[in-house]
């Protein structure tokens, strides 16, 4: 039985967390946020307190200021504050850093997302066994346990396959990880995480499809999907972490990860990127001075927490599987839908965080009543995952499941064609006005063609003729 929870990292993930552990700090005890700027944690615990969400008052709700990358410092602080469970919410780039401190102290390790190395983008696949895994014999031998990606995706998505495996499906054939944002924030562009760390992830696409690793170009691959909740959307085949686990842990022929994308957001993508502003690498200016493009970029957008007071609309996140269950095709849908408002109004968060926030408490409530308290390394995906969902059900992210009707207009389509033929589909049309941005964001009107009048004027002399009849 573990107690004591640190969440590294004060931005919006870190926020919703700690709103979260608050809500459960009977059984989770104190709560300390650490980061390296303590006036972001401080601003979290007013938030946690304004709103009244420490349930326990008698618990602990503090924060300390942390170099996440200094090792030794981190080990100092998990043993003063006396801490069970880590919780890195950071940046990618002090994984391996925390993960070292925890395996020397003890403290169980859940993250959300995998290592990066700040010099090197979208590497050899599988990416955990370039970081996380390399330590996955040093946590078996010391019992630590680490848990890798308890996010949403990674994370709940994970909890999904493993559910699949085990209630829905006899033999997997494929599975489609889905994930749109249907919602509207009224900036002109912005990212709703990291901004660097978002933009790695799209230089180039590692997919799993007939058992072995495959590239694409970034945005090459497009569907349109009716979703449930959120509707008909553009979503585009995309790599992501969760593949990399999958890969190896589920049996199924093909994994695929799509997320959505508005005709907005791939135009500016595409100009960014195409311009060299979305390189990590670092190019000298005629001052002499070195600046990162994208860091740069990063400066300029708005940071993402701002985003929260006005977002309207939903997200909506899940799993298409297609397999046999007692000799006869199935196809499930196991989905999640989160409202950008109502988040707002319980933690003060926009949906995206929210969703990837609430997990990762779920998961240290499993470590610290021992269920999830593995003693070793693993990915979500190989651990039980209905005490999880369950958990997820109660404290704000409710999981449905959909039946589709196998072959049916309700299907996915997700096997990818030729390049040639995925490249001609998958462009984007956009609007744009130099004199006021903002219209690149309203909804296009339909554009009146002489086929479009020859049919109203048709329509029209019908029902002339059919007033007439009467």
């Amino acid at each position: 039985m573990k107690k004591n929870v640190m969440i590294i990292g004060a931005g919006g993930v870190a926020h919703v967390a700690a709103h979260k552990a608050a809500m459960n700090n009977d059984v989770l005890g104190d709560i300390c946020i650490a980061s390296r700027t303590q006036s972001k944690c401080d601003a979290i615990i007013e938030s946690v307190t304004r709103k009244g969400h420490l349930k326990d008052p008698a618990g602990r709700l503090y924060s300390a200021q942390l170099d996440a990358l200094d090792v030794p410092a981190t080990v100092k602080l998990i043993k003063k504050s006396d801490t069970g469970i880590v919780i890195n919410l950071g940046s990618a780039f002090i994984n391996m850093s925390v993960l070292e401190a925890c395996i020397e102290t003890g403290a169980a390790y859940i993250d959300t997302a995998i290592h990066e190395d700040p010099d090197k983008v979208c590497e050899e696949p599988p990416w955990y066994a370039n970081y996380e895994w390399k330590r996955k014999e040093l946590c078996d031998e010391k019992g630590v346990t680490a848990i890798l990606g308890a996010g949403f995706d990674p994370g709940v998505v994970n909890a999904y396959c493993a559910l699949a495996v085990k209630r829905y499906f006899d033999k997997i054939d494929t599975i489609d990880i889905l994930d749109v944002n249907a919602g509207s924030h009224g900036r002109y562009f912005s990212t709703n995480f990291d901004p660097e760390i978002n933009f790695r992830e799209f230089i180039k696409v590692w997919t799993w499809i007939d058992r072995q690793w495959k590239e694409f170009p970034t945005h090459s691959v497009k569907r349109v999907y009716e979703f449930p909740v959120v509707g008909k959307q553009p979503i585009y085949l995309n790599g992501h972490d969760e593949l990399h686990s999958l890969s190896k842990n589920i049996d199924a022929n093909s994994i695929r990860f799509w997320m959505g994308f508005g005709d907005h957001y791939i135009n500016v993508f595409t100009v960014l990127r195409t311009l060299g502003f979305l390189s990590h690498l670092p190019v000298t200016l005629t001052t002499g001075q070195e600046v990162v493009p994208l860091k740069v970029v990063k400066a300029l957008l708005p940071d993402p927490m701002t985003l929260a007071p006005g977002y309207t609309g939903n997200t909506c996140i899940g799993n298409f599987v297609k397999g046999w269950k007692d000799g006869k095709k199935r196809e499930v849908l196991i989905y999640q839908v989160s409202d950008h408002k109502k988040c707002f109004e319980e933690v003060e968060s926009q949906g995206i965080s929210y969703t990837a926030g609430v997990p990762p408490v779920a998961a240290a409530m499993l470590v610290a009543s021992g269920i999830w308290d593995a003693k070793k390394m693993v990915n979500v995906e190989e651990l039980d995952p209905e005490p999880f969902i369950e958990i997820l059900d109660r404290i704000g992210l409710p999981t449905e499941v959909k039946e589709i009707k196998p072959d049916s207009k309700n299907s996915f389509h997700g096997e990818v064609r030729s390049l040639e033929k995925e490249l001609s589909e998958s462009t984007a049309t956009v609007t744009v006005s130099a004199a006021n941005p903002m219209i690149a964001l309203a909804p296009r009107k339909p554009v009146k063609t002489k086929k479009t009048k020859d049919k109203k004027d048709s329509d029209k002399d019908k029902k002339t003729k059919k007033k007439k009849d009467e």
